[in-house]
């Protein structure tokens, strides 16, 4: 268990399980129903330090990093990128939880955790028995509306895909700059927001040039094989009950309707804005726990 996980999580274990395609870095804390919290770009498990504690006296709380980040491994990968699918990563976390005992599960995904976290719903649907995506819209309703507005915000969605280990090499001269600049500028108050012990852990892991690569990998996957896969079952509607959240001081409302986008996608669609920016687990940690329990419980 890393310094990091005690301080983090106390109470709380730390285990590693080898999936079919990687190895995947978790912890794991509580009694109760299990439910699995799934971490965004560039972040790690970490993500989820204020409110997995509390949520661990109810529930099972299983936080892992998907493949690629954090301390989990970085598989080797070529186009079109499937190994950093959404399919793949969510693959992932059905053998991780099969193998805890969890057949079937609560669900939470944040930013890409939250990508992973659909796409699992849409291939294990037997496994999510509710499932809860913060601060999105679906990718393929997000890259169907590109626009100016879109792609200057989310500019680091079209950098990270370019091809020819460019943007690695460009991030890999001075990680821990492009780290911050990501972090401080999608949240409502800069670097502040976050808690210098989970900063330290972001900064530890995302400072390794597998890392560096493995995330693009992800992005290239989003732009690639992933809307191969999301145009391919577009009429599979999730069934089970899904809450939306964002930050009502963050940018994906202002370009996109999350709760039509997944009500488009989805049956069972409720959600509200959260005082937050992007991050609103580490900016509204009491919000967005409010929320979580009151749609699980």
């Amino acid at each position: 268990m890393t310094r990091s996980d005690i301080a983090l999580f106390p109470g709380f274990t730390a285990h590693r399980v080898a999936t079919s395609g990687a190895d995947i870095h978790f912890v794991v804390g509580g009694e109760g129903p299990p439910l699995l919290l799934l971490h965004g770009y560039p972040q790690t498990h970490a993500m989820w330090h204020l409110v997995a504690p509390a949520l661990s006296r109810t529930y099972t709380v299983v936080c892992a990093d998907l493949r690629g980040y954090g301390d989990s491994s970085k598989p080797p990968s070529a186009p079109p990128h499937t190994a950093y699918s959404k399919r793949a990563m969510a693959a992932d976390m059905i053998e991780l939880m099969r193998d805890l005992g969890h057949p079937r599960f609560r669900l939470v995904g944040h930013d890409r955790g939250g990508r992973v976290a659909h796409r699992l719903a849409r291939d294990h649907p037997e496994a999510v028995e509710r499932l809860a995506v913060l601060d999105i819209s679906p990718t393929l309703t997000m890259f169907a509306k590109t626009d100016q507005a879109f792609a200057t915000a989310y500019y680091h969605w079209f950098f990270l895909i370019q091809p020819g280990g460019m943007p690695e090499r460009l991030i890999g001269a001075d990680p821990i700059f492009y780290l911050h600049h990501k972090l401080g500028g999608w949240g409502s108050k800069g670097l502040e927001i976050f808690d210098p012990r989970a900063l330290a852990e972001y900064e530890r892991c995302f400072n390794d040039p597998a890392t560096i690569h493995a995330t693009c990998e992800d992005y290239r996957a989003a732009a690639t094989i992933d809307l191969e896969d999301d145009a391919a079952d577009a009429s599979v509607r999730i069934d089970c009950p899904l809450l939306v959240l964002w930050g009502e001081r963050g940018v994906v409302h202002r370009l996109f309707d999350p709760l039509a986008d997944w009500g488009a996608v989805a049956s069972h669609v409720r959600g509200s804005a959260l005082p937050a920016g992007h991050y609103v687990a580490e900016e509204a940690p009491a919000e967005t726990l409010a929320a979580l329990q009151a749609f699980f419980a």
